[in-house]
Formats: C-alpha cells, structure tokens, sequence
C-alpha cells in the first residue's frame, strides 16, 4: 500500500519538471586550473621556440657528468617453482589391503595413505601384541613418537549389537506399522 502512494507521488506531473529543469539557464562551469591554461598556450610560437633553444651552461655540465651502470646481482627467488618438487623424496610402495581402487600406489616415506591407517589402527585394535608400535614404526617408515600417538588418540569405529532380549528392547507386539 504504502509503496503505491509513494509511486503516486514520485510520478506525478514528472514530464513537466522534467521540461522546468531541462529548460533552465546552465550554470557557469567552476574555472580551470592554470595548468590546462598551459596546455592550450603550448602551440604559441615564443614557447616553442624557448624549448628548442639550447643552453650552453647546461650542456657543459651535462658533458661532465659520467655514469657507470652496472646490474645487480640476480636473486633467485625460493618458491618460484612451486608445482615442480625442489628435492625428489624417497617413496615406498603402499601396503594394498581390500580397497586397492581407493588408495594411492606410491607414498613419501614416513607418511602413510589413509586406507593404511585405517589397516594398521584395525590391526592393532585386534591384535596388540603383534602389532605392537614398533613393528608398526618398522612396517610403515614412521617415526616411533608418531606411531605412539597416532595408536593413542585415533581409534576405529566399532559396531556394537545389543542382544534383543534385554528389558531396553522394544518388544514387537508394541510396535505400530506404518501406512
């Protein structure tokens, strides 16, 4: 409602005004800086010929001045070639389990892909005294102090199934179906 009235107005007699403020006297416009004046006094003669003149004085002092230029030493930038590798790494072959599709064939030593991980954390959880942390550290090119945390503070998931005959259990005479 409101926008309605506020078109009403901004529209109304608008051809008019607009012929009133088209039909004004222009204003005179704010003078120009005297630079733009010197652009415009650059084609008189007295000027042209104050810039073609030589001066003897300046000359001679030009004449003693002498450079010497030399390049400075070229500096080469680290980083500069960033998608080429600046040293080759040392990589192993990855410890394929069952998912050889997913993972990656080739790895940098001391790290591992994410399907050995899961591999190395699901045998550990398994069997602890096998797969202890050193024969692990051994197994995978990785530094002890790593293999130590990473066993300490990522665990995988476990699927736990309770049993139906607990008390917890929603008996199946209870249950709606749904249409």
């Amino acid at each position: 409602m409101g926008g309605r009235v506020t078109r009403a107005f901004r529209n109304f007699n608008v051809e008019n005004r607009a012929r009133r403020e088209i039909s004004k006297e222009k204003p005179t416009p704010a003078p120009r800086h005297r630079t733009a004046r010197l652009d415009a006094m650059a084609d008189s003669p007295e000027i042209k010929e104050e810039v073609l003149r030589k001066d003897d004085q300046f000359l001679n002092l030009l004449k003693d001045v002498y450079v010497e230029s030399r390049d400075p030493p070229v500096r080469v930038k680290d980083g500069g070639g960033e998608h080429l590798p600046s040293k080759q790494e040392e990589k192993r072959l990855t410890k394929l389990g069952h998912f050889e599709a997913l993972d990656v064939k080739k790895v940098p030593k001391g790290k591992i892909s994410l399907v050995e991980a899961l591999t190395l954390l699901n045998n550990h959880k398994l069997q602890p005294q096998t797969w202890t942390a050193e024969k692990i550290a051994a197994e995978y090119s990785l530094e002890l102090k790593e293999v130590n945390s990473l066993l300490e503070f990522f665990i995988p998931f476990t699927v736990l199934e309770f049993p139906k005959d607990t008390k917890k259990a929603i008996p199946r005479q209870n249950q709606k179906k749904l249409t």
